[in-house]
């Protein structure tokens, strides 16, 4: 099976901040990850990344939040749009 495009919006939050999520279904896991999806959900300001969810191939799931990467534990795809969401909500509410 070849990978199946779910998700690929860009939504913008201001004149200067934007989010951007893309998320696939894939045939089998990505290394480190335990499930069927590849996914890259990223907040923007200023031209500098200050979020970003995504499994990265050997890495699997994890977060960066500004300069910080953590290990995130996947549930499903609504958690984690929940989760992203809410970290964006975070940083809004701190602008």
């Amino acid at each position: 099976m070849k990978a199946k495009l779910l998700l690929r919006e860009r939504q913008s939050l201001s004149e200067t901040a934007f989010v951007e999520a893309v998320i696939w279904h894939v045939s089998r896991p990505v290394s480190g990850s335990e499930h069927d999806y590849k996914y890259s959900l990223v907040l923007v300001a200023d031209g500098v990344c200050l979020l970003r969810y995504d499994n990265e191939a050997g890495k699997g799931d994890h977060k960066h939040v500004a300069d910080r990467e953590v290990t995130y534990h996947f549930i499903d795809l609504a958690t984690l749009q929940t989760d992203f969401w809410n970290d964006v909500e975070t940083w809004r509410a701190g602008q």
